[in-house]
C-alpha cells in the first residue's frame, strides 16, 4: 500500500477561471504576472523542477499564455493538469474542503465594505461575552496595516483589533504580551460562537509584537476556528479506514479538528517544508502528508509584493527534490493550490483562478493528466490511489 503528499501551495493560481468576471478577477494570473514580471526585469522566473512537473505547460492550458521564459517542451518527470473550483467562493477554506472532495455549493456570510462593518448587536455582544472595554477597526483592512495603524492605541487601552476582509472572516488581533495569547484565543472562541448565526466561515486569531509601529510584527502563533466542512472529506475517509492524516501547517484549523490524526505547527515556508520531510518520514503505508505553505498567500499574495513571492517559489522549488527523493515506490505527491492572489491585481483579497495539479511519484507516467472541472478530483484522485472508497463529489485521474 502507497502513501500520498499533498502540498497546497496557498494562492498559487495559473489564471483563466471561467467565471473570474463574477469575482471581479477578469485577467487575474497570479504565476503569469509573477513571471512577466520578473522577465521584464532581466531576471526570468526559474522553477525548473516544477517546470519538469509540468507548470508551465498547465498555466498555457489553463490561460492560453505559456509563463514568460518557461520552456514550451520541458522534459517531463510527473503529470501535469489543471483544475477549475466549482465552491461559491474563493476562500481557503472552499479551496481546501474542495481538494479534500468537498465544494461548498453555499453562500458564505460576509461584512459589508462600510464603517463600521460589524453590526452593532454583534459588537455589544461580543464585549459583553468578553468583558472588553470595546473594540479598536470594525473596518475591512490589511492585517498588517491595521496593526501599524492601531497597535499603540490597543496596547493602551486593552481593546482588541477586530477587522475584516473580502472573505467570510472576522479577524482579532491582540498583542501577545500586552493583551496576553491565551486571552486572544479565549475571546476568539466566544466570536466563533457569536458569528454562527451570520454564516461566517471563521474566526481568526492575529496576535503580534512590538512596541511601536515600526517594530509591530504578526507571530506564528496564529490560530483559525472555522466552521466545519457540509459533509465528510477525504481526511475524515482516511482518518475512518484507520488510516494516519498527517496535518502539517494550518490544515488542522482550516478543517475545523476534524478528519486529522496527527498535527505539527509550523510557522513560515521554510519551517513547512522541514515539518513536511519529517512527517513523510514518519508516515506509513495507506497514510496522508498534507501540507499548506501559507507564505505564498499571507506575506506576499495579500501584500502584493511580486518580488517577494518570486523569491518565495524559487526556494520552495529550489528545495522540491528534497520530497521527491524521499517518495517510496507506490508513493504520490500532489502540488496544487486553494485559489489565487495575484501580486499585481488591485486590493489585497484572493483572485478567482485555475489552479496547478501537478502529480509525481516512482513509476508515474509523464503526460497530461486532464482539465478538471471541480478541485475535487483531486481528492477522488488521492482516495482511489490510498484504497479507500469514493467520495460523492468529482472524479479520479488516476
Amino acid at each position: 500500500m502507497a502513501r500520498a503528499v499533498l502540498c497546497v501551495l496557498d494562492s498559487f493560481g495559473i489564471g483563466g477561471a471561467p467565471d473570474a468576471a463574477r469575482f471581479g478577477d477578469a485577467g487575474a494570473n497570479t504565476l503569469g504576472h509573477i513571471a512577466q514580471a520578473r522577465h521584464q526585469a532581466g531576471d526570468p522566473l526559474r522553477l525548473p523542477n516544477m517546470e519538469a512537473l509540468g507548470l508551465g505547460l498547465a498555466a498555457r492550458a489553463a490561460c492560453g499564455d505559456l509563463p514568460a521564459g518557461f520552456d514550451a517542451g520541458p522534459e517531463l518527470l510527473g503529470r501535469w493538469g489543471h483544475a477549475c473550483e466549482i465552491s461559491n467562493g474563493k476562500d481557503t477554506p472552499s479551496g481546501h474542503w474542495e481538494i479534500a472532495g468537498v465544494p461548498v455549493m453555499f453562500d458564505w456570510g460576509y461584512f459589508p465594505r462600510e464603517v463600521p462593518c460589524f453590526p452593532q448587536d454583534l459588537v455589544d455582544r461580543f464585549c459583553a461575552e468578553t468583558a472588553l472595554p470595546g473594540i479598536l477597526g470594525n473596518k475591512h483592512a490589511s492585517g498588517t496595516e491595521i496593526i501599524a495603524e492601531l497597535g499603540a492605541e490597543h496596547i493602551k487601552t486593552g481593546r482588541p483589533i477586530c477587522y475584516t476582509s473580502s472573505d467570510s472572516v472576522f479577524q482579532i488581533a491582540a498583542h501577545e504580551d500586552h493583551f496576553g495569547l491565551e486571552r486572544l484565543y479565549e475571546i476568539c472562541g466566544v466570536a466563533r460562537a457569536l458569528v454562527d448565526d451570520l454564516n461566517i466561515g471563521r474566526v481568526i486569531a492575529r496576535p503580534f509584537v512590538g512596541e511601536d509601529p515600526a517594530s509591530f510584527e504578526r507571530t506564528g502563533n496564529r490560530r483559525d476556528y472555522s466552521v466545519p466542512p457540509p459533509e465528510p472529506t477525504l481526511l475524515d475517509g482516511l482518518k475512518s479506514s484507520g488510516r494516519q492524516v498527517i496535518a502539517v501547517g494550518k490544515i488542522d484549523d482550516i478543517f475545523a479538528h476534524q478528519g486529522t490524526t496527527q498535527v505539527r505547527k509550523a510557522s513560515g515556508n521554510e519551517a513547512l517544508f522541514d515539518a513536511t520531510i519529517d512527517a513523510i518520514a514518519d508516515a506509513g503505508d495507506g497514510d496522508l502528508v498534507f501540507t499548506n505553505f501559507v507564505d505564498f498567500d499571507m506575506l506576499y499574495g495579500h501584500r502584493r509584493d511580486v518580488a517577494g513571492y518570486a523569491a518565495a517559489l524559487e526556494h520552495f522549488d529550489g528545495r522540491l527534490p528534497q520530497i521527491m527523493d524521499r517518495l517510496r515506490d507506490g508513493d504520490l505527491l500532489v502540488l496544487t493550490a486553494d485559489h489565487g492572489c495575484d501580486p499585481t491585481w488591485t486590493g489585497s483579497d484572493h483572485t478567482r483562478e485555475q489552479v496547478p495539479v501537478l502529480v509525481y511519484g516512482p513509476g508515474i507516467e509523464p503526460g497530461f493528466l486532464g482539465a478538471l472541472q471541480t478541485f475535487a478530483d483531486i481528492g477522488q484522485s488521492i482516495a482511489a490511489h490510498l484504497g479507500i472508497g469514493a467520495g460523492r463529489h468529482g472524479r479520479s485521474f488516476l
